[in-house]
This record gives structure tokens, C-alpha cells and sequence, in this order.
């Protein structure tokens, strides 16, 4: 994920749990992925429906496509510094605790990393 001059946020991914994610869906689901990203990098105050904080400094990037519902987790670093963690299909209404686990452990770990 590039950076262009004019963007509000620049993305990071870190790891491989969104590349894997990422990797598995359907070229559509992919661009809609893509376009959501863009929302949050050019747009000052990005609306909840494609950002939300869900606790303990975790957001979730929300991205629809049809019927199918997908979150990626991500956190701040140095201001607008976006940091993307895991993603998945969410099939209930409520967030399953292990991906919400999953997300955090990534987060202790970048910060870890980041001390070497």
C-alpha cells in the first residue's frame, strides 16, 4: 500500500494475517477492500460505517460487499500512521472474542518488534 502525497493516513500493513485474508477473497471483494482502504487514507473524518474503535486502541475497518460482511483490524502508530493487523469474514452480529484476541496479540507484538 503506497503512499501519495495529499493522503491524510498512510497504511501499514504488519505480518502476513491480512496478505493471507486479503489473498483469499474474490477479485470483487478485493476492490471493495481496496476502495475502503482509500476512504480512510484520503478522508479527514472517515464515518463509522468503514471505521470503527471497538476498545483497548483496536479499530475495525468495515468493508461490505453484497450480503457478505468483512472487518479488518487495525491500530494508530505515530499519529496518522495506520497500522493493519488480520482480517475475516464475519458470518454473526457479534465480533468473535478470538479474532478481537488475535488482532491485540499482533498489536503487543509490532510494539515489541518496534523496541528492537
Amino acid at each position: 500500500m503506497e503512499d501519495f502525497k495529499g493522503q491524510i493516513r498512510s497504511l501499514k500493513v504488519y505480518g502476513n494475517d491480512f496478505w493471507e485474508f486479503y489473498n483469499k477473497q474474490t477479485k470483487k471483494v478485493q476492490d471493495r477492500i481496496l476502495w475502503t482502504i482509500r476512504v480512510i487514507k484520503d478522508i479527514q473524518l472517515v464515518p463509522e460505517k468503514y471505521l470503527k474503535h471497538i476498545g483497548e486502541g483496536i479499530y475495525e475497518i468495515r468493508v461490505s460487499s453484497g450480503n457478505n460482511i468483512f472487518r479488518i483490524f487495525c491500530f494508530f502508530d505515530e499519529g496518522q500512521l495506520v497500522i493493519v493487523l488480520n482480517g475475516f469474514q464475519k458470518k454473526t452480529q457479534k465480533t468473535p472474542t478470538e479474532e478481537i484476541d488475535k488482532a491485540k496479540k499482533l498489536k503487543k507484538k509490532y510494539y515489541e518488534s518496534k523496541k528492537k
